[in-house]
């Protein structure tokens, strides 16, 4: 696989292996802003994309394979590239919409064939069907194209997380052989009843499930070698994982092989984060493996490449374990056990719970969701979604509640996840498109021209760039200054940056008296973020008059 490593692994070549509501393309200038303001993974605006679905940058990689055969609905791919997201780094949309964290699909080989699990025809266009985690797919794109993207996020003050999953290969096709006994168990299936019904099984029919918790040396499977060879890069690719056993002194087991393989695209490129698949599924020691490897390989490219190191943050693992909730606090429980993800490498873990907290009111979900981060998970933290790519059940499945949506999402504690097109409520209902495949629509760009839809993404910009340039609303301790109209605080003090806003909601159109003791002092001008206006803080208020129901209110 393609990467530098400081001390041990040589190099290979592996081919494919203002508010605004305008996409402004960001000025040199404004570049060097981004890249320089305080960042916090507990405070991070995550924008959460499908690589396939996203935008087509690049024509020309649309079929590979021989990929030609007609799918379901929405069940082959559809161009969508790693060039595509560059672009829109490059124009300007991310930054518009405060996104200081992308997470796209896995990029990696997908399995040739097609299978059909009871809804049609598919390809593997979301990522998830592993073929070859040393190769890109090249409907994705090239490993060129890739660096290019981290390099352009980077510059951007963007961070990049790679999604990786560990638990499965893809399915076995006409194209695709098993990777072998030795490697992989193809049942019993899943029952998710107990901790071994849920870790040593399958999770659908005819997706080979890792030996994570396997101890036992394995040798590497021989349609892998043969690839290799065709490809005429297997000398190198076997001095590299000797090289990689010999100094990590790791066990040559099938978990530790694709430990090592995910690890080289940080190691090379700089990846800031893993967002890790199916966690549960997995043994959790193998997760503890996987983080000391990332830290080394995070350590690694810090060390080659000091003049793009952003800043000292360390590398960040957030991990889906399906269905867990801010509610458990740091446990998982399986039924007959209960496991601590955190205690196994992970830093944050997505939080299924927000969807249903965002169905009651502002102040009970901030306030405890404020109070569990600083107990239960301090040091720790969640990621709050409304909508994703496998939740058959989002907060806003018709998108009738655009504007809420944004408001909760984006002003809850904890890092943000923007599905993309939440910002400009893309359809999720789409005809003849069976399960998560109507989640999983274009991009529809062409929406932005809109009047409505412009409204609807000026709302998130507003509300995603001050998240972005203030540390206090995800990560800040949350107060309640006023119950009714209603108006909180949030206050961030933490390695020598302090941080404090205050946000008013549902507040009365036109005039509007907004207490702002203790975090503004009488006689500072304050600004309203959402409306642009400023206003003198009087007898511990502030007065504006605004055709909004929200304030957004800063010291600059």
């Amino acid at each position: 696989m393609k990467h530098t490593l400081l001390y041990f692994f040589l190099g290979c070549s592996l081919l494919s292996c203002k508010s605004k509501t305008e996409n402004t393309p960001a000025s040199p200038e404004n570049i060097e802003t981004e890249a320089k303001k305080p960042f916090a993974w507990e405070a991070a605006n995550v924008y959460f994309l499908l690589t396939d679905r996203f935008n087509n940058g690049n024509t020309n990689n649309d079929i590979n394979f021989g990929r030609d055969e007609e799918t379901a609905v929405l069940r082959g791919f559809k161009g969508g590239d790693i060039a595509g997201i560059t672009q829109k780094i490059e124009d300007g949309y991310f930054t518009n919409l405060g996104i200081n964290a992308i997470w796209f699909t896995p990029v990696v080989e997908q399995v040739h064939g097609v299978v059909d699990e009871g809804t049609g025809v598919t390809y593997g266009y979301h990522g998830y069907w592993t073929k070859d985690w040393t190769a890109l797919d090249p409907n994705f794109g090239t490993y060129e194209e890739l660096r290019k993207l981290v390099t352009t996020a980077h510059q951007n003050g963007i961070r990049i997380v790679m999604d990786v999953v560990l638990n499965h290969t893809g399915p076995v096709t006409d194209s695709d052989v098993f990777w072998g006994e030795d490697w992989a168990r193809q049942q019993p299936q899943c029952t998710y009843d107990s901790y071994d019904a849920t870790t040593l099984c399958t999770l659908v029919a005819n997706l080979p499930d890792i030996k994570t918790e396997s101890d036992k040396e394995v040798e590497l499977p021989a349609f892998l070698i043969e690839k290799w060879k065709k490809e005429g890069r297997y000398d190198t690719e076997l001095e590299e994982l000797n090289s990689f056993f010999a100094t990590s002194e790791l066990a040559k087991t099938p978990r530790n092989y694709i430990i090592k393989w995910l690890t080289d695209y940080i190691r090379d490129l700089g990846i800031d984060a893993f967002r890790v698949d199916t966690v549960k599924h997995v043994d959790e020691a193998a997760w503890s493996v996987m983080r000391t490897q990332a830290d080394l390989a995070f350590a690694s490219w810090k060390n080659t490449n000091p003049d793009l190191v952003l800043d000292d943050s360390a590398f960040f693992m957030l991990g889906e374990v399906y269905n867990y909730n801010i509610g458990s606090g740091r446990d998982y429980d399986f039924g007959d056990q209960k496991v601590d993800y955190f205690a196994h490498g992970f830093d944050n873990l997505i939080n299924f719970q927000f969807k249903y907290d965002a169905m009651g009111d502002y102040e009970q979900m901030f306030s405890s969701y404020d109070s569990i981060l600083n107990t239960a998970l301090k040091s720790k933290s969640v990621l709050n979604y409304a909508t994703s790519h496998d939740d058959g059940q989002p907060f806003d499945k018709e998108r009738s509640k655009a504007y809420e949506t944004g408001t909760k999402l984006l002003l809850t504690p904890g890092l943000s996840q923007i599905y993309y097109g939440d910002e400009i409520a893309r359809n999720l209902t789409i005809p003849g498109a069976d399960g998560d495949a109507t989640l999983r629509g274009m991009m529809p760009w062409s929406q932005l021209d809109s009047t409505e839809t412009k409204a609807i993404l000026n709302h998130w910009q507003k509300l995603g760039t001050f998240r972005r340039d203030h540390l206090s609303v995800g990560a800040g301790r949350h107060k309640m200054l006023q119950e009714k109209p209603y108006v909180f605080s949030r206050t961030y003090s933490k390695n020598e940056i302090t941080d404090a806003v205050v946000v008013g909601l549902d507040l009365p159109e036109v005039e509007k008296e907004i207490p702002v003791t203790p975090i503004f002092k009488d006689g500072e001008t304050i600004t309203d973020r959402y409306s642009g206006n400023t206003a003198t803080v009087k007898n511990g208020k502030i007065f504006l008059n605004t055709a909004f129901t929200i304030v957004l209110l800063e010291k600059i």
